[in-house]
């Protein structure tokens, strides 16, 4: 969407120089991405508290999931890695 507007001189550079934006249409847009993952945070932290979980506390939820071991057999099969428990809801 084209639209025009008057943006401050000095809080535009501050951006340019405060980001990797080559452009002033980068550096809007990644403040606009900003402003609605805020939005979206302040929506989840809205269920803190509120949710029971019952899941396995082991996992480290924050790490990607590895991939599979090769078989040492030589068979060419994959090992089958051990199946996570998901939250409720998902």
């Amino acid at each position: 969407m084209r639209t025009n507007i008057d943006i401050d001189e000095g809080l535009m550079e501050q951006a340019l120089k405060a980001g990797p934006y080559k452009t002033k249409k980068d550096a809007v847009e990644a403040g606009l991405k900003l402003l609605a993952r805020q939005a979206a945070y302040r929506e989840i932290l809205k269920w803190r508290g509120k949710l029971k979980w019952e899941g396995d506390e082991s996992i480290d939820w924050t790490q990607p999931e590895r991939e599979p071991q090769v078989a040492e057999s030589g068979a060419g099969h994959r090992a089958k890695a051990p199946a996570r428990k998901r939250r409720a809801g998902r």
